[in-house]
């Protein structure tokens, strides 16, 4: 017998499926009125009507996914029933491989996507760690002079830093420096930019404009055949790959080039950030991590990766996955229409208490000990997940890993202060300064 529809479910009725639960108009409303963030509400609807919740935001349909079966089946199972409609950074990053679709998104994700499997990794590496130990002497010296500095200014010029040589196969200056400084500048306007695109273009044209000029400087060096001292970088990719693919003129190359700034660092810093917060209110984790193994061991490095993995879990890089059902479909036995906003909640998921035990808690060891971490697939995405998962992954990985190995066992951060509060927007960030003093 069929399952009756709650009160208030999305319209469609179908025998294919059951209609999908909506959260209560009034919810909404209350909710809209008290200006609260989105994720809020977002948890109000999943735990009054579980995994699979419909609510309306807007003109259109949207249903909230944070179960793991319905996660799968959305981004691994059928991505091509449930696709991008406009990346939220568009503006910023143009046709880069994150806002791509269709065959332009296959070939582009194609000719990147070998750059981060092992050979390329190892190519990086270097660089890596290059940046880890730059940042390591800025941190000798902070303490050296008992100066209070900003932890997630901090962690955004490593991130830079390694992105930028792994672009270029320079380091870091200070020119570029000030001018990408205008990246995480536009990043947090975006949430708030006007509906208009000519509006939104100009409430940030000063910044796209520093950008765009940076980019142009490296393009046109790398161009001259200016390898820096680790000899070319990702940008000679895009470069060489011109010559024979007519897609990668000079704006897809640019598009690239920020896409890669943007995914490279902006989500890396954010990651670190939250954990240097999570580690000050948890010391025993690091000391445990430390306490794993000797430097350099395997054991140290899987340790300090559990702090990584278990901070991206409470703290995912993209705190939701948008997406839009192209065709109908029917997703954990509900009736899903053509049409309707999907929004996959890696941060719910990440903590619901139905999967992970005490989900509020910073525990490494769900990563290190067998059987203490869910093992459906969907249970844990931080980098989202099937085809267009993440293809900096294992890069990301890597340098958090490499750094903390560097900056982990000589210094620890004692805030001066901490934010009150998160901020959702492209990613999930601490809302506020981070100033510390560096302590032995």
């Amino acid at each position: 017998m069929a399952t009756p529809a709650r009160p208030g479910s999305l319209p469609g009725p179908s025998p294919a499926g059951r209609r999908v639960p909506e959260l209560e108009p009034a919810l909404v409303e209350r909710w809209q009125a008290g200006g609260g963030d989105l994720v809020e509400l977002f948890a109000q609807a999943r735990e009054r009507l579980g995994g699979v919740a419909g609510l309306r935001l807007g003109p259109r349909p949207a249903v909230l996914v944070t179960d793991p079966s319905a996660v799968r089946h959305v981004l691994a199972l059928h991505p091509g029933r449930y696709v991008k409609r406009s990346h939220r950074a568009r503006l910023l990053i143009g046709d880069g491989v994150l806002a791509a679709t269709g065959e332009a998104w296959q070939r582009q994700r194609r000719l990147l996507q070998s750059q981060f499997t092992g050979p390329g990794m190892r190519r990086y590496e270097q660089r890596i760690t290059a940046a880890a130990r730059t940042a390591a002497a800025r941190w000798d010296s902070y303490a050296r002079g008992g100066q209070v500095f900003d932890v997630g200014d901090e962690m955004r010029r490593f991130a830079l830093d390694t992105i930028w040589r792994s672009l270029t196969g320079h380091p870091l200056d200070p020119g570029t420096e000030r001018a990408l400084a205008a990246v995480p500048a536009v990043v947090a306007a975006l949430p708030s930019l006007p509906a208009d695109g000519v509006a939104a273009h100009g409430s940030v044209a000063a910044d796209l404009a520093r950008i765009d000029a940076a980019a142009d400087l490296a393009i046109a060096a790398a161009r001259d055949g200016a390898a820096g001292p680790d000899g070319p970088g990702l940008l000679h990719v895009l470069l060489d790959a011109a010559g024979t693919r007519p897609e990668y003129t000079d704006r897809l190359i640019r598009d690239e080039l920020v896409t890669l700034l943007v995914a490279g660092h902006e989500t890396t810093a954010s990651t670190l950030t939250w954990l240097h917060l999570l580690l000050d209110r948890n010391p025993g984790a690091r000391e445990r991590a430390l306490a794993a193994g000797a430097e350099g061991s395997p054991e140290r490095r899987q340790a300090v990766q559990a702090l990584v993995h278990e901070t991206l879990r409470l703290y995912p890089s993209a705190w939701m996955l948008p997406r839009c059902a192209a065709e109908d479909d029917v997703l954990a036995g509900y009736r899903i229409e053509a049409g309707t906003d999907v929004l996959v909640c890696p941060y719910l998921t990440h903590r619901d208490p139905g999967l992970w035990a005490d989900p509020e808690r910073f525990v490494p060891e769900r990563f290190t000990t067998p059987g203490r971490r869910p093992a459906h697939p969907g249970s844990y995405f931080p980098f989202g997940l099937g085809a267009r998962a993440c293809l900096g992954l294992r890069f990301a990985l890597l340098e958090s890993a490499v750094l903390l190995e560097h900056l982990l066992p000589a210094r620890v951060p004692r805030f001066r202060s901490v934010p009150a509060k998160a901020a959702y927007g492209l990613t999930v960030r601490p809302d506020g300064p981070t100033p510390a003093v560096l302590g032995g």
